[in-house]
């Protein structure tokens, strides 16, 4: 009896299995695909004229002889590359080796101090640990810009002392930027430390690596993914600061992209958008071009350091 119930639930969950796959192949090919699959690419294209409006404008704008953005209304109305010729009279390639040199420099810092100290409260252990990683929690929460008082006034009179520390200097904004270098970024690098097994560390200890020698040959080169992505990050950030990069370079040769471009629409009465909108797509060419070197670092990078 108990295998005659057993034969007959079998025949039963397969007619229903049967009707299933009967139901679903009811559906038109033509439904089933829109349901599953075609309405990711509305959405996709959707997406792409959305973001890729506001490109076209500025190019449109750069590429027009108005000097306005009124004038860019009608896409491509009219084509010219005089205000690229423009920026060689202007000093656009000064501001833009400041603002790679600031940049690549701050990066490069950053870099360096967030994987050394994520290094240190992932691997050692030592009192204060926890309230070290609480207290970068803490201070990360409070934007950099929210010193810039405190800022002014400790530059102004370390100026006194190292001119070279001192307002109107790059190496000084490089450094107020490595103030902040500290926070997220090591938090993004301490998540992706955890996820290194320490017994690396311990083989290589017992064949007589130093701490410097582990970090620097062994660790550094597994964490590659998410030292991209703080370098990338960390360079955008600089590349883009406009308040405390006004706010401490005050020479005209000194400035950065973000503040020279500014000056040219700042004065309603003389602004010359086509200059501006020409440098603004010059000026985006290092970012494009150093995400997509990096691109193949980034998605590992965040994900793997936001566990653990």
């Amino acid at each position: 009896m108990a295998t005659i119930a057993r034969s007959s639930a079998t025949v039963r969950s397969g007619r229903k299995t049967r009707n299933t796959r009967t139901d679903e192949h009811v559906l038109p090919t033509g439904t089933r695909w829109w349901r599953e699959l075609g309405w990711r690419y509305v959405v996709a294209v959707v997406a792409i004229v959305y973001a890729a409006f506001p490109i076209v404008y500025i190019i449109s704008a750069a590429l027009s002889t108005s000097g306005t953005l009124t004038g860019s209304n009608q896409l491509f109305s009219s084509v010219t590359v005089e205000n690229f010729r423009a920026l060689g009279d202007t000093k656009f390639w000064t501001w833009a080796v400041n603002t790679l040199v600031i940049g690549t420099a701050t990066a490069i810092g950053t870099v360096i101090m967030g994987a050394a100290a994520a290094y240190a409260f992932s691997r050692f252990r030592f009192s204060g640990r926890r309230l070290g990683l609480t207290s970068l929690l803490v201070i990360q929460m409070f934007p950099q810009l929210l010193a810039f008082v405190a800022v002014f006034l400790l530059l102004l009179t370390l100026g006194n002392v190292v001119p070279i520390l001192g307002l109107n200097s790059r190496l000084a904004l490089v450094m107020v930027y490595l103030g902040g270098a500290l926070g997220v970024n090591t938090f993004l690098m301490y998540g992706f430390f955890n996820t290194i097994p320490k017994e690396l560390d311990e083989a290589a200890r017992i064949d007589g690596a130093s701490h410097a020698q582990v970090f620097w040959v062994i660790v550094l080169r597994l964490v590659a993914p998410i030292l991209a992505v703080v370098g990338l990050l960390s360079f955008i950030a600089s590349f883009s600061d406009f308040l405390l990069a006004k706010l401490i370079l005050q020479s005209e040769s000194h400035w950065t992209l973000a503040v020279g471009l500014y000056q040219w629409v700042s004065d309603q009465l003389s602004a010359n958008w086509g200059i501006f909108a020409a440098g603004a797509v010059i000026s985006a060419i290092p970012v494009v071009a150093l995400f997509l070197f990096l691109q193949k670092y980034i998605v590992s990078g965040l994900t793997a350091g936001s566990v653990k």
